[in-house]
Order: structure tokens, then sequence, then C-alpha cells
């Protein structure tokens, strides 16, 4: 028995296929451009990063010379697990904003 060929269904889905890749190439721009600011727990360093993850400026805004080494690493491992899930929070809220009026594949 062949198969009917249907034809707009086919066509519904190259359209959505091309949908969906334009919606990732913005998604994807949306990621890379938008930062995130974080600072320390004492407000001491401040670190920048994208929603893709990628730190792009840290800022020390104390004297150095004055912090012991073990206090500046708690800080700055602190701040830098703040900047993780920044951009994790970004990336999702982007996610949302881009696919969010997506239809799904239910009822194909």
């Amino acid at each position: 028995m062949a198969r009917e060929i249907d034809e707009t269904w086919i066509d519904d889905a190259i359209d959505r296929y091309k949908r969906v890749e334009t919606l990732r190439a913005e998604f994807d721009r949306a990621v890379a451009a938008h930062q995130v600011s974080v600072h320390s727990p004492d407000q001491s360093i401040e670190v920048v990063v994208t929603a893709a993850g990628d730190i792009v400026d840290v800022r020390v805004r104390d004297d150095l010379s004055r912090r012991e080494a073990a206090e500046f690493s708690r800080e700055l491992k602190a701040v830098v697990t703040s900047a993780t899930e920044a951009a994790r929070w970004a990336r999702e809220k982007l996610h949302a904003e881009v696919f969010g009026s997506f239809r799904s594949l239910e009822g194909f």
C-alpha cells in the first residue's frame, strides 16, 4: 500500500525548521551579548559575565595589600560561583524570551 505524501505537512515542517534555526541564531547572539554583574559577599570584588558564561571583567574594589590570601580566595570563589549562577539564570531568561512563544510539536 502506497503512502500519500502530505505536501502541506512537509512545507510546514520546513518552515518550522527555518523558524527554529532563526530563533536559535537570535538566542546565540543574545546569550553572547547579554552581561550580568555580580559582587562578592563583602562587595570588594565585582565580576561581569555573559549569559554564555564568559567572564569579561573582574574589578577589585579594595586594597589587596591589606587582605589575607585565604580571605581573598574565599571572596573570589564566592563571586565566581555567583557569576556562574547568574549566567545560567540569564540564559534561562533569554531562552524563555526567545522561544517562549514558539508552539510545541504536540498535536502534529
